[in-house]
């Protein structure tokens, strides 16, 4: 497979401060500026050869503390590699650390209180997004090559926008997903990022496990593009706004067919499946992963030792048992599925290939005072709601969706787009990805005026 990116990002010398992992390996240094690629003494074959990776501390990697990002797990050292993780080393991946996370993954700012914010590698000041914020800024800083999140509604998508590289969330089922800590089985995924597509791509070929393949070409005239306004468009920072209508006309101009059209009923029904699930799925979830730990650990004193006062409360909802059996089964069983068949009607009614829109309606915020809300537009907003407004669709309906850059803010923030595909299309999206990308020339940002 063809990659244009071989050469790793100029790497970013005030890299540690940025706090993009909780464990390192030991002596492991970045490459640097006159040495690009090199990753030491370690020597590797395969399709990954020579790739460094950092990999989200909710996921396996033997030898290395798993503490999904909370201070009850710090002694736990799996002695295990998780099955995705098997198959990246056996491509020839290096693994070089643990990367930093909002506490147990219950949150989109990866404002950490137990090992510290991560900061985006833009702008130190404002947060990385989250859950997987520590990879992202890795990859953004040139650190790593690419690397492994976890993505329950936005958690690999929202960081990789923030920070101007390329975020992917699989349709579920395509990743093996023992050895990772889960707090909803239903929507949590594996969420590779890279640099560009094409090292997604690659990724996505291991973890899937089947060997690395090109992507089919894509006439960029043979494609159908949906553009929603309705739930997508809602409330969007003006930068935001104005770099859409950019992309949107740059692939307009390379002969792509725009479609505008709405998803009926979008907003009232992924808010019947998303919180409803993962409320309910995470007490067994995560008893389920301390189970496996070795640990004398129970569920309660795990939440009472969480740090951050964000999670602390999410998951005290979560263990209070506010979601009844019966609500969840509604939620699971009644209103996803609808969800889900919206999506599909929508997608074979309109004949078009993927949906496009925001990633999220606004850049990243100050770490400073944004916990709990944000300024957007001038006014105060909840910043979970906020910011999983676009992304948690796509993750209630199991369908997959790629988030791409797409040039920087006017204060020089990334902002990013995002493309979902029909449940199953993975690769198509990918090749779609990679058309797109080339079309809109993401390695070279440009400031919204």
């Amino acid at each position: 497979m063809k990659r244009p990116n071989d050469l790793p990002l100029p790497l970013n010398p005030g890299w540690r401060d940025l706090n993009a992992f909780i464990n390192l390996r030991p002596g492991f240094e970045p490459p640097g500026a006159s040495d690009p690629g090199a990753v030491g003494n370690i020597a590797s074959i395969g399709p990954l050869s020579g790739w460094t990776l950092g990999i989200k501390d909710n996921i396996e990697v033997s030898g290395l503390p798993c503490t999904c990002g909370t201070p009850s797990l710090r002694g736990y050292v799996p002695r295990a590699d998780a099955p995705a993780i098997r198959r990246l080393r056996e491509a020839g991946a290096v693994i070089v650390g643990k990367t930093n996370m909002h506490e147990l993954a219950y949150g989109i700012t990866s404002n950490n209180f137990a090992y510290g914010p991560v900061r985006n590698a833009f702008e130190p000041s404002c947060f990385a997004g989250g859950s997987s914020g520590g990879t992202a800024v890795a990859i953004a800083a040139g650190v790593t090559r690419a690397g492994l999140g976890t993505d329950t509604g936005g958690s690999s998508r929202i960081p990789a926008a923030l920070n101007g590289v390329v975020g992917f969330r699989p349709t579920p089922g395509r990743y093996p997903m023992a050895g990772v800590a889960l707090i909803s089985p239903t929507r949590d995924v594996i969420g590779p990022m890279g640099r560009s597509v094409d090292d997604v791509a690659v990724l996505d070929s291991i973890l899937a496990g089947g060997p690395v393949q090109p992507h089919e070409p894509v006439d960029p005239s043979s494609l159908r593009i949906a553009l929603p306004d309705e739930h997508f468009h809602e409330n969007l920072h003006r930068d935001v706004r104005l770099s859409l209508e950019r992309v949107v006309a740059r692939l307009h101009d390379s002969g792509v067919q725009i479609i505008k059209a709405d998803i009926p009923g979008l907003t009232e029904l992924n808010a019947a499946v998303g919180f409803p699930v993962v409320l309910h799925e995470t007490p067994a979830a995560l008893r389920a992963f301390l189970a496996t730990t070795g640990l004398s650990l129970s569920l309660d004193d795990l939440h009472a030792a969480i740090a951050s006062p964000d999670v602390e409360a999410l998951v005290g909802m979560a263990l209070s048992g506010q979601i009844s059996v019966s609500a969840y089964e509604l939620a699971l069983h009644t209103h996803r599925p609808r969800l889900q068949q919206a999506y599909r009607e929508y997608f074979a009614a309109h004949r078009v290939d993927a949906i496009l829109f925001p990633t999220t309606p606004l850049p990243a915020s100050p770490i400073v005072g944004s916990d709990q809300q944000v300024v957007l537009n001038g006014a105060r907003v909840a910043t979970f709601a906020t910011y999983i407004q676009n992304t948690d669709p796509a993750s209630n309906a199991g369908i997959p969706g790629l988030s791409l850059p797409a040039g920087l803010s006017s204060s020089g923030l990334p902002i990013g787009v995002e493309l979902d595909g029909p449940e199953g299309s993975d690769r198509r999206l990918l090749a779609i990805g990679a058309a797109v990308e080339t079309i809109l020339n993401t390695n070279k940002f440009n400031v919204v005026g």
